[in-house]
């Protein structure tokens, strides 16, 4: 089969007279490149400390790349819940997404032994250990399950809320249903103190309080107040057992399509975005329990942890048995927070 190749008839541009010359070149001009649209999900509301770093985020990049990227978020569960947007981000579904490390085990089991009960001291200790060496061997274990880390932000340090009593000791949680995130971590603790956690995702949670589904549940205060959870809940307890990292992990299809100065852009934005984040969690730790108090909440503050440590502490082996300690042991280790 022989194919024509059939070209444009066009005078030479001599034969042109000026004002038609230009016209005609004119016409010729490249049109400028549209803008390529990021989409960034998470679960939380469009007034989260998550949306807070989406909004660094999205500055940051779009001022590196000088109008080249702009960003899109979907807040609020739009795209579904954290371990489906993750699945997203590996089928190339979703640009990128921030979440808590509540489902990554499922996907990046190293990243499991930042979920263990009470094992950072506070806030300074928690992001030491991420930013160090810690932080960034977790994050290229991430990228060997075909997702990219792109910078460890945060949820905080979680508490306990009901509708049911006070929860002064682990005895007084006996008996209740508390929602926890879909991780294996979690889920072993709440079940040496004797609670019965009932793990679903976060968009499906204050529906199923408001109905009572479950007695109660577990977050930092950052969500508990933008979640508007207090309208559902209105006992809080201040257990604090467990840091909550987030991480933004973007989809390896994406980044595989970007140039080197382009991912560049991305790790400084991801990292503003970080930045933000921490503060104004930071901030709803100081100011959002008084909020808390303000909007009816009844608040146990005088808790001694070390009871609830030595309720979970068996909890430990379901990931020392699976994984070792060898992580576990650099974490405790580290000079950060000392």
């Amino acid at each position: 089969m022989t194919t024509t190749v059939r070209h444009a008839t066009r005078l030479p541009a001599f034969h042109l007279k000026p004002c038609l010359l230009a016209v005609a070149l004119a016409g010729f001009a490249l049109p400028a490149a549209a803008a390529q649209t990021i989409t960034v999900g998470h679960t939380t509301s469009d007034s989260s400390h998550y949306s807070e770093g989406i909004d660094a985020f999205k500055a940051t990049l779009e001022e590196l790349s000088d109008g080249e990227f702009t960003v899109n978020e979907q807040s609020s569960g739009a795209l579904g819940g954290e371990r489906a947007m993750i699945e997203g981000l590996q089928i190339g579904t979703i640009d990128a997404v921030v979440t808590s490390t509540g489902p990554l085990g499922n996907f990046v089991p190293e990243t499991y032994v930042l979920d263990l009960p009470f094992l950072f001291k506070d806030y300074d200790h928690a992001r030491c250990v991420l930013d160090g060496e810690v932080g960034q061997d977790l994050l290229d274990k991430i990228g060997e399950h075909d997702l990219v880390g792109l910078a460890w932000t945060e949820n905080g340090f979680r508490h306990m809320t009901n509708s049911q009593r006070d929860i002064e000791t682990p005895e007084d949680a006996q008996g209740l249903k508390i929602r926890t995130m879909e991780n294996e971590m979690h889920m072993a603790a709440f079940n040496e103190m004797g609670v019965h956690p009932t793990p679903m995702a976060f968009p499906e949670l204050f529906t199923a309080l408001q109905q009572g589904t479950v007695d109660g549940q577990e977050n930092p205060i950052s969500v508990i107040l933008t979640g508007n959870l207090w309208e559902v809940q209105d006992r809080l307890s201040l257990t604090g057992h467990v840091y909550s990292p987030a991480i933004m992990l973007a989809s390896p299809i994406l980044w595989d399509g970007l140039s080197d100065e382009q991912k560049g852009w991305f790790m400084e934005a991801a990292q503003a975005g970080a930045e933000a984040t921490r503060a104004m969690v930071s901030r709803l730790e100081t100011e959002g329990v008084e909020e808390l108090k303000a909007k009816g909440m009844t608040v146990v503050d005088d808790i001694d942890k070390s009871q609830f440590q030595a309720a979970v502490e068996p909890s430990y082996s379901v990931y020392t048995d699976e994984y070792g300690s060898e992580m576990l042991d650099r974490i405790r280790s580290s000079d950060c927070g000392s």
